[in-house]
Order: C-alpha cells, then sequence, then structure tokens
C-alpha cells in the first residue's frame, strides 16, 4: 500500500510535467518553430484513442474474453490503412471550410443547419459522458487500490474525500489552461497537441514495463505462462477464438465495425486528425505508426490477463486493475505507482481532448444560435463578444466533467470499464450515415440526416442506454423483461423478438438499420434545396472545386463597411485588418480599401468567421447584414456551369502559358548549343589553320630553299625534299581526319567487315609505330594471349582507332623514360584492348569532355597539336561496331583508354582470362595523328 500523499504528490508531479511539456510547445509555436509540425507527433497524437479503457478495462474483457478484446483495435487499424483516404477527404473539408467540430463538419455539409448541428451535439454530450465516466471511474478506483488496504476500490462517497470529484476538478482546470485560450478554434492547440503526444508515449512505456514484469517476473516467459493457462480448463478457454455460441463472429464483426466507426467519429479522434491536422502529408505516416502504436500496446493484454487469473487464483479480485494490483501484490508498488501514472496519462489526455471538442460544439452550435436571438449580444463590442464566449467554452468544460463525474456515481458502478466505453462508441455511430454518405452522396439532404440521426438516436437510447441506467437501479428494470407497456416485442434487447445476440450487438444492428434506412428514404423523397446542393458538390467534389477559380454558390449584396465591422467584432481589428490585406493581396488589388462586397468577399469573411463561432451561426452572422437571395438548384448548377467554363479557360491558357515555356526553354537550349558549337567552330578554325599553317610554311619554305639555289648539294637538296614530303602526308592525314568525321557523323562512311584477328593487328600497329617511339625514347609493349578468337568488323577502321590511341598517348609520355603498355583482354561478352601510359594523366576536369569535337586535354602551359578529333572518330568507329570506349582511371600515373568489341558472332572457346603470356618489346615511333587529351 502506497500512502495518499506519495500518490497525489506524483501524479501532480506529472500532471505539472504535462504543463510544461505544452507551455514549451506554446512558447515555440510564439516563435515560429512549430513542435507539432511533425507526422511522428501527429501519429503519436492520434493514440489518444487508448484512454483507461485501453490500460485497465481491455484487461479487464480479456480476463473474460480472451482474445475478444482484439476487435475493439481492429477496427482502428483497418480505418487507418484501409480507410485513410476518407480521412484525407474529411482533412481537406475542414481546411477549406474552417471546420471547427464534428458537428460543425456534418451541418455544414447539409446547408449549415443550426438544427444539424444542435442535434449532433446534443448526441456527442450525451454520449461521452459515459466515456468521461469511465475515465473517473478508472482513476478513481486505480488510487483507492493503491492507498486502500486489502484490494478493496470502492470510491469514497463524501464529495472532500471523492477522488473522482478532484480527479474532474483538476482536469477541468487544466483543459482550461491549454485548450480554451484562443476564440478561433481552426488555431491548432499546439501545447495541447505536443502533450497529447508526449502522454501516448508515457503510457505505452508504463504499461510495456507492467507486461514484461508480469511475462518474465512472475512467471518464466510466455511459454511457461501460457502452459501453466493451458493446465486450466477455464484459462485454456480464453485462448480459443470459438466462445460465444452461434452469434460469436456477429459480435466480432459489430465489434470491429462500431471500433472502425468510433476512431473517425469520436469527437476527441474528430479534433485530433481533422481539426489539429498540420499538413495532409502527415496522414501517410500517421497510416502505419498508428496501427503499430495499437499493437504494440496490446502485445501484454492477454498475457497480464491470464497471469492475473493464475496469480490470484479463487481469490476475487477485479480483473480491471490487473495492471495494478499484480505489482502490488508481487511487492513491487513503485512498478505500481508507474502503471497508476499511465493509466492517469491516459485519461487525462482523453478527457482534455474531448471536453475541448464537446465544449467546442456546445458553445458555437447550441448556444451561440441562442444568444445571436439577444439584442444585447448583438450590440456587444468585440471584446465583450470574445470573452463571452470564452467564458461559455470553459463553463462548458467543467459542465461536462461533471455530468460524467454524476453519471460514474449514477451507472458507472454496475458497468465494467469496456461495457462503459461501448455504450459511448454506439451513440457515436450514429454520425456514420450522415457523415460518410454525405461525403460520397450528392443527394443526401438536411432532413434525410435529421430524421436519420433522431431515430438512430433514439434506438440508442432504447436500446442500449436506458437498459444501463435501469441496470444501475436507478430506473424499474422491468422494462427490459417485460419491454414497453408490457408488450414483448419491445423488450430493448429483444427489439421485435431478434433474439441471440449481445446488448451491443443488438443495439447496434437496430440503430444503423433504422438511422441509414431514415436517411435514405427521406433524402430521396425530396430534392435538396439550391443552398443544400451548393454545399454538398463543395464535400463530394473537394479535391476538384478547391482552389482558386472555384465557385462561390452566393448572390445578394452587401456592404463593405458592414461586412469588416462584422469581422472585427468576433476576430478583433488587429485580426481582421490582417486577414483582409491577405484576402486583397490574393486578389491582385492595393489593399481592403480596394475590396468589392461581392460574394467572394462574402464567402471569405463567412468562412473565418466559421472557425470562431462555427459554420452554422456564420451564416446566420452573415445573413443579418447581407441581402442574400435564395438560390434553386437551377442557379447552383447555372453557376456550376459558369465556373467549370472559366476553369476550362482557365487550364486552357495554364496549357498555352506550359506550352509557351517549354518551347522557351527548347530555344533557350538550342541557343546555348549553338553558341557552343559556334565556340568549338571557332576552336577548330583556330586549330586546324595553326596546324595547316605549320606544313605550309615549311613546304614553302624548303621550296623557297630549292629554288633560289639550284646548286645545292645533292645530299641536303635530298634531305629537304624529304621534308617536303611528310609535310605534305601530315597535310593530308589533317584534311582525312576532317573529312572522315563529317562521313561518319553523315553516315557515308564505308566500313568493310571481316573477321579480323586482333592480336595481329596490335602487333602491326606496334610496328608501325616502331620509329617514332624509338626516337622519342618510349618503350611499347604488348600484353596479348597466345590465343584469341576473330571478331568481325573492320581491320582498316580498327587499326586506325589504335594508332589513334598509340599517337595520343606518344604526345603526352615523358621523353626519354616514356612506357605505353597495350593489353588485349577477352571473356564471355567479347574482347577489350587497353592503352595505358605512363604521362601526367588526364585532369578530373578534362575527364567529362576529352571525347567531344574539337576538343583537347593537356598540360595547361603547353598546347597540344592536333584537331581534337582523334578520340571523337574512334569513340564512332567502336559504337560502329557494337562496342564502347572509355577512359579509366588507373591505379598508378598516367591515362588508360579501353575500347570494347562483342563477339561476332559469339565463339563456342573463349580465354575469359585474358591472362598475358607473350610478351613483345619496341621502340617505335611514329608521328600518328592529333588526338584530343
Amino acid at each position: 500500500m502506497l500512502t495518499p500523499a506519495l500518490v497525489i504528490t506524483v501524479s501532480l508531479a506529472y500532471l505539472l510535467l504535462l504543463f510544461g511539456v505544452a507551455y514549451a510547445a506554446d512558447r515555440g509555436a510564439a516563435a515560429g518553430r512549430s513542435m507539432i509540425d511533425s507526422a511522428w507527433v501527429y501519429a503519436l497524437s492520434l493514440a489518444v484513442y487508448c484512454t483507461a479503457w485501453t490500460y485497465f478495462g481491455s484487461v479487464g474483457r480479456a480476463s473474460t474474453g480472451g482474445v475478444w478484446f482484439l476487435p475493439i483495435y481492429l477496427g482502428p487499424t483497418l480505418a487507418m490503412v484501409l480507410g485513410w483516404l476518407v480521412l484525407r477527404k474529411m482533412v481537406r473539408v475542414a481546411k477549406t471550410l474552417r471546420i471547427t467540430s464534428i458537428a460543425d463538419f456534418i451541418a455544414s455539409r447539409y446547408g449549415k443547419s443550426q438544427l444539424l448541428a444542435g442535434m449532433v451535439t446534443l448526441i456527442a454530450v450525451v454520449g461521452i459522458v459515459p466515456y468521461i465516466a469511465l475515465q473517473l471511474k478508472a482513476v478513481s478506483a486505480g488510487y483507492a487500490l493503491l492507498t486502500s488496504p486489502g484490494i478493496d476500490t470502492t470510491p469514497l462517497r463524501h464529495w472532500s474525500g471523492d477522488v473522482a470529484l478532484w480527479v474532474a476538478l483538476a482536469m477541468a482546470g487544466f483543459t482550461i489552461m491549454f485548450g480554451a485560450r484562443h476564440l478561433d478554434t481552426t488555431e491548432r492547440h499546439e501545447g495541447m497537441v505536443a502533450a497529447i503526444a508526449f502522454e501516448s508515449v508515457v503510457k505505452l512505456v508504463a504499461f510495456l514495463a507492467v507486461g514484461v514484469f508480469v511475462v518474465w517476473g512472475l512467471f518464466d516467459g510466455p511459454g511457461d505462462l501460457f502452459a501453466r493457462a493451458r493446465q486450466v480448463p477455464q484459462l485454456a478457454a480464453l485462448l480459443r477464438a470459438d466462445q460465444g455460441g452461434g452469434f460469436a463472429w456477429t459480435q466480432w464483426f459489430a465489434l470491429t465495425l462500431l471500433s472502425m466507426l468510433s476512431v473517425l467519429l469520436l469527437p476527441r479522434q474528430f479534433q485530433m486528425m481533422v481539426v489539429e491536422n498540420v499538413r495532409e502529408s502527415h496522414l501517410r505516416r500517421a497510416s502505419w505508426v498508428f496501427p503499430l502504436y495499437l499493437l504494440v500496446i496490446n502485445l501484454f493484454v492477454l498475457p497480464i490477463a491470464l497471469g492475473g487469473l493464475l496469480y490470484f487464483g479463487g481469490t476475487p479480485v477485479n480483473a480491471d486493475q490487473f495492471v495494478l494490483s499484480l505489482p502490488l501484490a508481487a511487492g513491487e508498488p513503485g512498478l505500481a505507482l508507474f502503471a497508476f501514472v499511465g493509466g492517469l496519462s491516459a485519461a487525462t489526455g482523453m478527457v482534455i481532448v474531448e471536453t475541448i471538442a464537446v465544449s467546442t460544439m456546445v458553445s458555437n452550435e447550441l448556444l451561440m444560435p441562442l444568444l445571436l436571438r439577444l439584442r444585447n449580444f448583438r450590440g456587444a463590442g468585440s471584446a465583450d463578444v470574445g470573452r463571452l464566449l470564452m467564458a461559455i467554452r470553459r463553463v462548458a468544460i467543467v459542465v461536462v466533467l461533471m455530468l460524467g463525474y454524476v453519471y460514474f456515481h449514477v451507472a458507472g458502478e454496475a458497468y465494467a470499464l469496456v461495457s462503459i466505453g461501448l455504450i459511448s462508441f454506439a451513440a457515436v455511430a450514429q454520425f456514420a450515415p450522415a457523415l460518410l454518405g454525405g461525403m460520397y452522396w450528392k443527394g443526401g439532404t438536411r432532413d434525410g440526416a435529421v430524421a436519420g440521426l433522431l431515430a438512430g438516436f433514439l434506438t440508442w437510447v432504447y436500446t442500449l442506454m436506458l437498459p444501463s441506467i435501469a441496470k444501475s437501479g436507478w430506473m424499474d428494470p422491468g422494462f427490459i423483461e417485460h419491454g414497453a407497456f408490457g408488450v414483448q416485442l419491445l423488450r430493448p434487447e429483444a427489439l421485435l423478438g431478434l433474439t441471440g445476440l449481445d446488448s451491443l450487438t443488438h443495439s447496434l444492428f437496430w440503430s444503423l438499420l433504422l438511422n441509414t434506412g431514415a436517411y435514405v428514404a427521406v433524402s430521396l423523397a425530396r430534392a435538396a434545396p439550391g443552398h443544400e446542393a451548393s454545399q454538398a458538390l463543395l464535400f463530394v467534389d473537394v479535391f476538384r472545386r478547391t482552389g482558386p477559380g472555384q465557385p462561390v454558390f452566393w448572390r445578394g449584396r452587401a456592404e463593405l463597411v458592414d461586412l469588416v465591422a462584422l469581422c472585427e467584432r468576433f476576430l478583433g481589428p488587429a485580426r481582421t485588418r490582417a486577414l483582409l490585406e491577405d484576402h486583397a493581396r490574393g486578389m491582385g488589388l492595393s489593399g481592403p480599401a480596394a475590396l468589392r462586397p461581392d460574394a467572394r468577399l462574402v464567402h471569405f469573411v463567412e468562412t473565418q468567421l466559421a472557425g470562431a463561432v462555427g459554420s452554422a451561426s456564420a451564416r446566420v452572422l452573415v445573413a443579418s447584414i447581407a441581402q442574400e437571395e435564395p438560390l434553386s438548384r437551377e442557379d447552383v448548377l447555372r453557376m456550376l456551369d459558369e465556373a467549370s467554363q472559366v476553369r476550362a479557360y482557365s487550364r486552357a491558357l495554364e496549357d498555352k502559358s506550359r506550352s509557351l515555356e517549354r518551347a522557351t526553354t527548347e530555344l533557350r537550349t538550342a541557343n546555348d548549343q549553338l553558341k557552343s558549337l559556334d565556340r568549338l567552330k571557332d576552336d577548330f578554325m583556330s586549330s586546324v589553320t595553326h596546324e595547316l599553317r605549320t606544313p605550309l610554311t615549311s613546304i614553302r619554305a624548303m621550296a623557297e630553299i630549292l629554288r633560289d639555289e639550284p646548286d645545292m648539294d645533292p645530299v641536303q637538296r635530298e634531305s629537304f625534299v624529304r621534308i617536303i614530303v611528310g609535310e605534305t602526308e601530315r597535310l593530308s592525314r589533317l584534311v582525312n581526319q576532317v573529312l572522315d568525321m563529317a562521313k561518319i557523323e553523315s553516315g557515308h562512311a564505308h566500313w568493310h567487315h571481316s573477321d579480323v584477328d586482333l592480336p595481329a593487328l596490335l602487333r602491326q600497329a606496334g610496328s608501325t609505330m616502331q620509329e617514332a617511339l624509338r626516337e622519342q625514347g618510349c618503350e611499347l609493349t604488348l600484353h596479348l594471349p597466345l590465343s584469341v578468337p576473330t571478331v568481325r568488323a573492320d581491320a582498316d577502321r580498327l587499326t586506325q582507332v589504335v594508332l589513334n590511341l598509340l599517337s595520343n598517348a606518344a604526345k603526352f609520355v615523358p621523353s626519354p623514360g616514356g612506357r605505353i603498355d597495350v593489353r588485349l583482354e577477352t571473356d564471355a561478352e567479347g574482347v577489350r584492348v587497353k592503352v595505358q601510359d605512363n604521362g601526367p594523366g588526364v585532369e578530373p576536369a578534362q575527364r567529362d569532355w576529352v571525347f567531344e569535337r574539337f576538343r583537347q586535354g593537356g598540360e595547361r602551359n603547353r598546347r597540344p597539336q592536333g584537331t581534337g578529333l582523334g578520340l571523337p572518330i574512334s569513340r564512332r568507329i567502336v559504337e560502329h561496331f557494337g562496342g564502347r570506349l572509355w577512359l579509366e582511371q588507373p591505379d598508378g600515373a598516367g591515362a588508360c583508354f579501353v575500347f570494347s568489341l562483342p563477339w561476332q558472332p559469339p565463339t563456342a572457346t573463349e580465354n575469359e582470362n585474358g591472362a598475358p603470356n607473350d610478351e613483345e618489346t619496341f621502340d617505335e615511333p611514329t608521328e600518328g595523328t592529333d588526338r584530343g587529351r
């Protein structure tokens, strides 16, 4: 047993920690650093679904139903994994129309109906009160277990010692401090969301700690625990999924459907999933992180339930409290206190978010319409209106929590935690037909939604709510057995003679059946008026009807000064000025004074007011200062057609604009290419004229000497003639190289295909270069296999490639001391020829363009000779035969050019190793052709 002072101190310390987290998040948001603009924080905040019911009630349910606690978590998992697109549509609608709550969402869909908004709010309040009672019951029972001797968990009755009362008041204070400070409820509650994400981690860690302690502390692992459970017939039955008789799977389906709807429709879930969403993209991560969270937090539910049943044996212990009673009984009060903090965290998170959502609905959808009827309220200033509305929301928070406290004492002690939670789930499930149908069916009407909600809610009250109160002793239980007025067919748990179902499945079946049937039948009976049809289009086609150029379904007259005054009254002068300036800027106007009171401005003002007072009340406020003309369905269709034409024209302009942009980009690219080619042409002309001028100068000089010196010594004359012939041959090679490139690129080159013996070709090329390399002091080494299959190619063209690569290497090797290695390798694909030298290599900046035409590399202080066409020509020749030519980075110094050729045709015998087994050395130079490196 722990002392009350210790439990209270630790609990208050934890609440202060939550306070600190929320405070830090609010301060960060004020400084422009949003803590909640994170997909992880968003996903963790959705775990507000896991309340004290999950923490304590799931274990209690598993102790009597085994794995039948799983549907409560299977439903949310399916909803997130399979239905996240539905949630995305809800988020888009809410952001577009500044939706503040689920009541506002449903009312906005059906013409911003105040009646429908009020009905949804009342159903939410009545339905959520049992759930708040569940949290109070769990916390007060846990406190009593920790601080009272034995295992008596009966809460104290006197108000001064009633833990549930003080917990309710403490939660109300915390909720008011961080959830009711802004009038505009579409502004995100940064502190609240951060605190919820933090408490989600705390409750998960605490629950896992208890699970690990039970499985490995009280037992020798899961194998030992389940083996012992199988030895007890009653516990062995909990491990089977075929419990509950013939209608067992009906109950499983009902629970899965109920939880699937609840994760979307509970006010707190709508608040966190939709209203507090920062970015739609966060939904993608939440669609798997949230189901993973549910999986992890439920891993130890069944082991804790079985462990409690085994540990306590026949001792009457409340299974809902196994999470606390097991550590206490095993002498681990610290762990029990940590588990209690986890349960308190789960309850606190739920109550805070739920009461914020419900208080917003009560303020905007119930009290605001009543206040609008008061003349004094209409004449109040903006400050008075803001203070009054904030006071209403704070009072609503306290009232809702006190209603939960009253229900806890009226009916809470007669039901297990899970039963109380399911009663609330069944209530909010009545929103499903109107909400989901309204998002995907344009034919749904306000009258249909009202009829469906009324039918479903009354059926829920009669078949589930009243029986729960009767079983608590606050009503005559006779009507459960005999039906209302003694009519057997009206028995609330066997309506119209339907028997064999549990009370929850029975109530869910009849309430959703009557709800959906009334919704569809009444909607089909009469078409929706114009204002409802316009809202239906905005909801159903939200992804196509958001953004600029979309239709605004409003027609009438308004004054700019009246619209501005209305905004200032509820939003304040400063915020109104900022909003109107942004709107004017978006319209391309100089400022708010240039705005016209047209349909778009009226729609903008109404949307901004909706964030503060709800869509239905905002519509009433705008209607009070504007002369609106009613719209028929034909008007809506005409506006829609006009908007479609505008959008089509806008799309056509956008397409033309994109086409012009593409054309401009293409022209700019072509111009850049032309400039580049022009520069290359200049470089080429400069290089070619230089190379042509050198031999021409030599030829002219030698010829003039021969002309002027007829008596020249014959030996010297022969030397001059030899020089003239050599320079003439050099000129021919330069001209031929330019012509070769032109023929290859134009497709007019002549190719002679034959079987080429590459080793012999490489030896011949080496012999050709012998004299030139010897004069330069360069050594050429050939590494050739003994036997290599022939390749199908043009021997002359390949000889040209090899000579280009050899002369290219010869230009850059040191003299003397130069070395060139030629290797021939083979594999299954073909042959590779590597030409490696020991020169300075190719600089990294030059490697990308050494194969470009007219481009040459080399040492910066040295102008390489040649046209820069050798390597491009060589690459085109190799590619013609299906190979490729590239530059490798060798292990040592120098450059290594490699070209490969495929087998043409493939041969059966190939030397895959390509190991050199024959070396031939030449000291042979030749001038060769100038190449670009």
